[in-house]
């Protein structure tokens, strides 16, 4: 087998979809795309974005810790909307900001801003807790913009080292309006007729399952990914919310990145193939 030659691969990043699609269809796979998550914007950004300035206007060393580019956007979106993005970039360029992967830092670019440390790839939450180690937080105020929901370690993580903490959160992860096609992906998958799923966040991995068991059929789409079907995780958070779901991945890539991801699943499935075949 050469690549994902006649494979069908479910897909199920929702704003990356075409380019995910893509990297399928290169490899000569099929691509089956069933977004699994939506991001709703909360409906107290512009509060939220007012009490974060106020706050800021008041501090002269801040750190600000950035997890994702949906969120970057969204702070960006929410202080053009109250007409007070100038004051919002103002404030940042005077803060210490900690990045979380190449999204939130094209995000940021976008900006006319750069980030003052990076975190280290795989880009977990242990790597954030590990780029802020040099910095003092001792009481000092450190901002973090959550992603689709709060981060519990990594408020532990800055509690435990006194930080005044800001928690922003702009936007949910939550279940897609129409559930029809994770349904259909959960039963297609049970009956084998999917030959790969790629999953490029945890959410998503929680949402595939949360649909199953309200369908009654968790236990036999975890039987189905654990022997029939190959199963890609991005890195290893999301590897941990399979597991978590009784699933192990079988394609992790080293580096945490979409187009790694299909490139080592391409080499599992044609590996795999080629053993099979030498077998027989």
């Amino acid at each position: 087998m050469n690549g994902l030659e006649g494979v069908r691969v479910a897909l199920l990043e929702g704003r990356m979809t075409g380019e995910l699609a893509t990297l399928v269809r290169r490899h000569g796979g099929e691509p089956y795309c069933v977004p699994a998550v939506r991001e709703q914007q909360s409906a107290s950004a512009e509060q939220e974005v007012a009490a974060l300035l106020g706050v800021l206007m008041h501090e002269a060393s801040p750190v600000v810790v950035l997890l994702t580019g949906a969120g970057v956007e969204a702070l960006s979106q929410a202080a053009e909307r109250l007409g007070r993005k100038p004051e919002l970039l103002e404030r940042l360029r005077r803060a210490t900001l900690v990045c979380r992967g190449s999204k939130p830092h094209a995000a940021l670019r976008k900006e006319g801003l750069e980030p003052s440390i990076g975190v280290k790839e795989p880009y977990t939450t242990e790597h954030v807790i590990e780029a802020l180690d040099p910095l003092d937080l001792e009481d000092r105020c450190v901002v973090l913009l959550h992603y689709g929901e709060r981060n519990l370690p990594l408020l532990q993580a800055l509690a435990g080292r006194r930080a005044r903490i800001q928690e922003t959160c702009l936007y949910e992860w939550r279940l897609p309006e129409d559930l029809g096609p994770l349904q259909s992906l959960v039963q297609e998958i049970i009956e084998r007729r999917v030959g790969a799923i790629a999953f490029t966040s945890q959410v998503q991995a929680r949402h595939l399952f949360q649909v199953a068991s309200e369908m009654g059929r968790a236990e036999a789409l975890r039987s189905a990914l654990r022997n029939d079907t190959v199963v890609a995780a991005v890195g290893p958070t999301c590897a941990s919310a399979l597991e978590a779901s009784g699933v192990t991945p079988h394609v992790v890539p080293e580096r945490p990145k979409m187009g790694a991801m299909i490139v080592s699943l391409a080499r599992f499935i044609s590996d795999a193939g080629a053993s099979h075949e030498s077998k027989a």
